[in-house]
């Protein structure tokens, strides 16, 4: 039986592959997050990937604080480049399979077409950056790996823009949403499923694939979605990024091409309102 580890299993992604690890009875799931498997320091990484032992390692750890990280490089460099070199070089010494996700942050945002996985990056973000270094040190120490881009990530799960704008609805009449940026939400269940079937389809083909749910919208155009399927009677404006400025710089076009991901794997992306609707009903419960 194959040995799957699973890092930053308390996030979004990490949870939701922990609720189907229950369907998949041939593998054995060890799931780790950042109190016994923390990626910002080599020797713990190496020392527990020792003991673990992994036939396949799904890296669902990363540091995500999009604008914390532009004062805290530091940080957001050694769990998502450096500790990705570490993981990378174990998995390609014992010859276990390596599972990277990735980000729509790899991308400026200037394509006026859905981005391929072979697009030029040029991330705006010292998050972006780090993601970008992550993917260059998983394909060079682990040439095997395969490195998933995702974008807009949601989940029952953890904090994400879903369940912030829930929360702000109830709290607020009026809510301003950026409306010139675009891209496809991710439900992390879907996902999640996603890298479960490459991992059962005993069919490996190394690379990057881009995933995410089916859809063309903006900020705005899901928070109003988010309004009308969980009815809240909120009002939403939608106002340009440039009156809501941040420290880190978003793409402000970041859809993904699924092409590759459909034609190697044969999985179908879901239209993100049907998924969006199956996780405001698990949050309901």
């Amino acid at each position: 039986m194959k040995k799957i580890l699973v890092t930053g299993a308390n996030g979004q992604l990490g949870s939701e592959i922990k609720l189907l690890a229950t369907n998949y009875s041939n593998f054995e799931f060890v799931f780790t997050d950042i109190d016994d498997f923390p990626l910002d320091d080599e020797s713990e990484i190496i020392k527990n990937f020792n003991l673990i032992q992994p036939n396949i390692v799904i890296n669902c750890a990363a540091y995500t604080a999009v604008d914390k990280a532009e004062n805290d490089q530091k940080t957001a460099d050694a769990i998502n480049h450096l500790a990705i070199g570490t993981l990378a070089r174990l998995c390609h010494t014992t010859g276990a399979k390596l599972v990277h996700i990735s980000t729509d942050y790899v991308f400026d945002g200037t394509s006026p077409i859905a981005y391929k996985e072979d697009a030029l990056p040029n991330p705006k973000s010292v998050y972006g950056v780090t993601k970008l270094a992550g993917e260059v040190a998983c394909s060079s120490n682990c040439p095997d790996s395969i490195i998933i881009r995702t974008a807009w990530v949601y989940s029952e799960f953890g904090t994400n823009f879903v369940k912030t704008m829930l929360r702000l609805m109830d709290e607020r009449d009026t809510l301003n949403v950026v409306n010139d940026q675009i891209g496809s939400p991710t439900y992390a269940g879907d996902l999640a499923q996603a890298i479960l079937t490459i991992l059962e389809s005993n069919k490996w083909e190394p690379g990057i694939y881009h995933y995410s749910n089916e859809g063309e919208i903006s900020w705005f155009d899901f928070a109003v979605d988010i309004k009308n399927l969980a009815q809240k009677s909120c009002e939403i404006v939608g106002i340009p990024a440039s009156s809501y400025p941040t420290p880190a710089e978003r793409p402000a076009y970041s859809l993904l091409d699924k092409s590759k991901i459909k034609t190697v794997y044969g999985i179908e992306a879901i239209d993100y309102k049907i998924s969006l609707k199956i996780m405001l009903r698990r949050l309901e419960k």
